[in-house]
Parts: structure tokens; sequence; C-alpha cells
């Protein structure tokens, strides 16, 4: 058997190598400070108190509960009435008896008139006459001033804090290429 010369070869391929380290970013948010303060409203009220006038002089006079000296006046003036009532009567009759020779009877008539007061009326006499009390009524008025305040906002704000770590990337040679050659069975 005859050995052929040969050549013989083997490589090896390179290999890379990759380490990687994640990078790392952290934010945070610190609360901001917030102050509100709200004066109050100033609020002024002001009032003027209603008024009530009550007038019951004409129903003390229709009761005929009155001050003397309207009294004395009344009493002169149904004096005066009363007065020219009978002036009047007295002027009719006499007209009456001048004319007696036109018939009829008015001496008789005329005596029975006289002779015979008037039938009084019965009735309650104490009574006031409607609407003899006479009001008058202002009502109250109320003046309302409100006087209003804005709020006082202080606020002071944080910014956000950033804390970043870059990764990396390193390569390295993990494994160098190689080629051997080797000859067997060669003449030498």
């Amino acid at each position: 058997m005859v050995e052929l010369p040969q050549i013989r070869m083997e490589s090896q391929l390179a290999q890379i190598q990759i380490v990687k380290t994640d990078g790392r970013q952290q934010i945070s948010q610190p609360q901001a400070e917030l102050t509100i303060q709200q004066p109050k409203a100033q609020l002024s009220i002001r009032t003027s108190p209603g008024k009530l006038q009550i007038d019951q002089t004409q129903a003390w006079e229709d009761m005929n509960l009155m001050p003397i000296t309207k009294r004395n006046k009344k009493f002169a003036q149904d004096g005066v009435n009363a007065l020219m009532q009978g002036i009047a009567r007295r002027a009719r009759q006499g007209d009456e008896l001048m004319k007696i020779e036109n018939g009829g009877n008015p001496i008789a008539n005329q005596a029975v008139q006289n002779s015979h007061p008037s039938m009084k009326s019965l009735g309650i006499k104490f009574i006031p006459s409607h609407f003899s009390v006479k009001t008058n009524y202002q009502p109250a008025e109320v003046h309302i001033e409100v006087k209003t305040n804005k709020p006082v906002i202080e606020a002071i704000t944080r910014k956000p804090e950033f804390d970043f770590q870059p990764g990396k990337v390193e390569t390295s040679l993990k494994q160098r290429q190689e080629i051997e050659i080797s000859f067997t069975n060669l003449l030498v």
C-alpha cells in the first residue's frame, strides 16, 4: 500500500466575547409645597326698622269715647242741628196752619206729632264703624354689603430628580483564530 502525501489543515475561528451591563435610570418627583389661605369675606348688614302706625281715633269716637273738648264740640253741633230741625218743623207747621182753609185737620195732626216723641232706634251703638281703625305700615329695609377676598395661594414647585447610570458593552477576543497545517507522507 502506498501512502499518499497528505496536507492536513485545521482551523479554528476567532470568537468574540460580548459583556453587556444594562443602563439604569431612576426618576423621582418630590411633592410641591402648597399653602392656601382663604381670608374671610366681609359682610355688613344694616336694617332700618319697620314702622306701624295705628290711628284709632275714629273707632273711639264711634264708641262715644273721645276727649272732652271733642265731646263738647259734638254736643254743640248736635244742639245746633236739633235747633235747626226744630225751626224747620215749626216753620212747616206754621205754613200748614196758615193754609187751614185748604182742608184737612192740621191742628189734630200737629198735636199727635208733637205729643208723641219719635221712637228711638234700638241697636248696639258701641261697635265702631267699618275701617274706622286706620293703619299705615312702612316695611323695614335691609341693606347687605358683601366684600369677597380672593384666596392667597403659594406654591413651591420641586424639579424632578434624575439618576442615570449608562449601560456599557464590552467586547473582547475570547479565542484567536488559528490555522494548523501539517504534512504527512512527504518524500524528502
